[in-house]
């Protein structure tokens, strides 16, 4: 294969720009220290070798290992005082130092030896140099011919090219600039006619291809293009971190969509190179010649190390991005938690008065500062994600992470991973490594809402981790401890779960060390009103609508209705009502609260009121259960009220033993 080596005689002097930061630069340059014939080496400030390569080591006569934490007087000899002026300047001034001539003979060396030799600075995060590199060739020796050899200044022109776009890569985070940095790298170097990379997205464990700037990327790949991985041309660089060489006969003859375009967008070779991390592949980097010839070993080293560079530059990248999701996400709950408090008892978006919700609130107030398992009863739409929050807020924990996971959200075969994490390989589809909500729980509260839904054959694994806080993930051997206080909710009965064996009675015993039960909306009746305006200023303000009263019909009717999805369907039905409202006035729907239409068989009824069908509902349960009101079988259970509730219902109803029993 053809590269351009040639420089002008200005890009040959131009001085390598400042790398920083240092740490980052060395690992950049790691992927290089197996190049043959082309030395390298990081002095410190003492001049004491730091890193060195085989190559440079094996021009001094001595195992590279023997340098490190020798100076360079240690091992050169008197030819340590021509290289020290050198590694002097670049220490003092931070500028480059390119085509340094040296002469010298070494200790380990009958004869002088003659070596071209290019330094540049190392600096810290604050731009002090606290290292000098050096990249070395050996050419022939005074009075033999002065011409580099083409393939070893190819490759220290390759090095100085790559120490400029390591400096933009510390500098550029956005994948736009990256990916034009990429494109103006590769064509001062292999010069490539197509240029793409595809990453894999576990999102939808597929895997995305960005084109490069280069006009045949841009014929083949469009907007959004996603691939299998199981496509020829991607799936098996990713999945098993090996190198593919296409030339025109093997594009011809594979079975590739994508290689199809590239063999008709004059593509006839290709390389395709995995991009790996030490932690794992992220994807494959693809470049494509309109030539149908042949990559050199030397060639194909060259990429293969710059493809590993570019994949930790992605994989910084990557992380940036994620750590920026992350911060946004933590602002956002902050914010959302700020927002929430109420009232002087700190209870997130806890609106009422009512007796009933004020024993909740004691219940909370009581069991917060312990580290007691809570399990939240009631309703669909009780509130019952606020209680848990309020607990955790109240908690010494507060300063950790609130993790929620709605068990019944999750399909079955996900909910173990969701759970407990799994490891690279655990199962189909499992690309790396995934940390469960368990483990991103440590040291916080983690609530499972919905833990009824919990599957017979997980609640083992969560009732350990109650009981000894450890666990493995999926496909793992290694036990996982963690700090975690656990709180629980469900609206499923699950004693009764229990009995019909469809939950652990030990979990479930595990579970119950403090229950409360949210009340629901109908037990509430004082806080109905409250509750209304609550939520008529609340979208008002975020529909920017201005709703000054309501009337006293709709009030009346608001808390009247036996609001079967409780506060949520409230709220619901509020925010429904600020859209409808076109003036200061709230426009209720309130046909939508009619009872349900009555079957033609039964006689028809004028002026029913809300009462009335309330009245003969509980006096047909009451019927049917013989008149008996507690217990599993009772009125009250069928009902979902409390004992008490029914009978202070009955008694404001006026309803009397002789109306249900014979």
């Amino acid at each position: 294969m053809q590269f351009d080596d040639a420089r002008t005689k200005a890009e040959h002097g131009k001085q390598l720009v400042e790398l920083g930061p240092g740490p980052a630069m060395r690992a950049n340059w790691d992927a290089f220290s197996d190049i043959p014939n082309v030395g390298f080496v990081i002095c410190d400030e003492s001049l004491r070798y730091v890193k060195i390569n085989d190559a440079l080591a094996r021009m001094n006569g001595l195992p590279a290992a023997a340098h490190l934490g020798k100076t360079v007087y240690d091992i050169l000899g008197d030819a340590a005082a021509k290289v020290e002026p050198a590694f002097k300047h670049v220490f003092a001034t931070g500028e480059a130092l390119s085509n340094f001539e040296l002469v010298a003979k070494l200790p380990t060396r009958t004869e002088p030896g003659r070596w071209i030799e290019n330094y540049f600075p190392i600096t810290d995060s604050e731009g002090r140099v606290r290292q000098v590199g050096a990249v070395v060739v050996e050419v022939p020796g005074p009075g033999e011919p002065q011409e580099v050899p083409q393939g070893l200044r190819t490759q220290v022109q390759r090095l100085e090219l790559l120490a400029e776009f390591s400096t933009l890569l510390t500098l550029k985070l956005g994948d736009q600039e990256l990916f034009l940095a990429t494109s103006d790298f590769l064509r001062k170097t292999v010069q490539p006619d197509f240029a793409g990379i595809a990453l894999y997205d576990e999102s939808i464990s597929e895997m995305r291809v960005y084109a490069l700037d280069f006009e045949a990327a841009r014929g083949v790949i469009g907007p959004d293009i996603k691939v299998p991985v199981t496509e020829e041309a991607w799936g098996p660089v990713f999945l098993n971190a090996q190198t593919m060489v296409y030339n025109r006969e093997r594009l011809s003859a594979a079975h590739s969509f994508y290689l199809g375009q590239l063999l008709e967008a004059g593509i006839q070779s290709l390389v395709c190179l995995p991009l790996t991390t030490p932690q794992a592949t992220l994807g494959a980097f693809n470049l494509g010649w309109t030539q149908d010839i042949e990559p050199s070993a030397e060639d194909i080293a060259f990429m293969k190390h710059f493809a590993s560079q570019l994949a930790n530059v992605l994989d910084r990248v990557g992380a940036y991005r994620e750590i920026a999701r992350l911060s946004e996400k933590l602002r956002r709950d902050k914010l959302s938690l700020e927002s929430e408090v109420h009232s002087a008892e700190n209870f997130a978006e806890v609106i009422g008065e009512s007796p009933a919700l004020k024993h909740v609130l004691a219940q909370v107030e009581t069991v917060a500062p312990s580290d007691a398992t809570v399990l939240i009863l009631g309703e669909t739409g009780t509130g019952k994600e606020l209680i848990a929050r309020a607990i955790h807020r109240l908690s010494s924990r507060r300063g950790g992470t609130f993790i929620k996971l709605n068990c019944a959200a999750i399909p079955t075969g996900l909910l173990e991973s969701e759970l407990f994490g799994h490891e690279r390989g655990a199962f189909t589809g499992a690309i790396r490594q995934k940390v469960g909500r368990v483990e991103l729980a440590d040291g916080g509260t983690l609530f499972l809402d919905e833990v009824g839904d919990i599957p017979l054959e997980l609640q083992p694994k969560l009732l350990r981790v109650l009981e000894d806080q450890e666990f493995e993930r999926l496909g793992g051997i290694r036990t996982i401890k963690v700090d975690i206080r656990l709180l629980a909710a469900t609206n499923r009965d699950l004693a009764k779960c229990v009995s019909n064996r469809e939950f652990r009675s030990d979990l479930y015993y595990r579970l119950h060390v403090f229950p409360i039960r949210m009340p629901a909306l109908r037990e509430r009746d004082k806080d109905v009103s409250l509750l209304v305006r609550y939520f008529v200023q609340k979208f008002a303000r975020s529909m920017h609508k201005r709703i000054e009263s309501i009337p006293v019909e709709a009030m009346n009717a608001l808390a009247n209705w036996h609001w079967p999805g409780n506060v949520r369907e409230l709220e619901n039905f509020i925010e429904r009502s600020v859209i409808l409202s076109d003036g200061p006035t709230l426009g209720a729907p309130l046909a939508e609260l009619n009872p349900p239409a009555i079957p033609h068989s039964a006689p028809l009824r004028l002026n029913v009121t809300l009462e009335s069908i309330e009245r003969e509902h509980i006096l047909r349960v009451l019927r049917e259960t013989g008149g008996v009101i507690a217990g599993v079988r009772g009125a009250a259970a069928q009902l979902g009220m409390k004992r008490t509730t029914l009978q202070s219902r009955m008694q404001k109803l006026g309803i009397t033993r002789g109306e249900y029993q014979n």
